[in-house]
């Protein structure tokens, strides 16, 4: 496991167990999905979007997703894991988007998928507004 955060996206305005849920949620996927790879990097990043978004990226090096699958992954009841039931992306989603952000995947260049989404930054100290 690797963590890359960069200090300018520490301070986000967020209910704090809503979003270690999400984080939780993408961790375990990306977990899962490296079981049986030869290869198994987990990346934990955040960076800052724009001057007042937040971004944080789970990274993995398992099997990846197929693009017909990335297209409905955040849908209700969609799952690519066997024993999977389809809800911890859409309830990630729901929760992303209730803070203002937008959740999404790609694939990883090293190999598997990275998930990312966005958060509103909190004002810089001092700041007007």
């Amino acid at each position: 496991v690797t963590y890359q955060f960069a200090p300018s996206a520490m301070d986000v305005l967020v209910d704090r167990v809503q979003i270690q849920q999400v984080i939780l949620n993408l961790v375990r996927n990306a977990i899962e999905a490296m079981n049986d790879q030869p290869r198994r990097d987990l990346v934990i990043q955040t960076a800052a979007e724009g001057t007042e978004m937040a971004v944080i990226s789970v990274s993995d090096t398992g099997h990846g997703i197929d693009e017909a699958a990335a297209a409905r992954l955040f849908q209700p009841f969609v799952t690519t894991k066997p024993q999977g039931m389809g809800v911890g992306l859409s309830i990630s989603r729901t929760i992303v988007e209730a803070h203002g952000g937008r959740i999404w995947s790609e694939p990883n260049p090293e190999g598997g998928a990275t998930f990312r989404f966005s958060v509103r930054r909190a004002p810089a100290e001092g700041a007007d507004g």
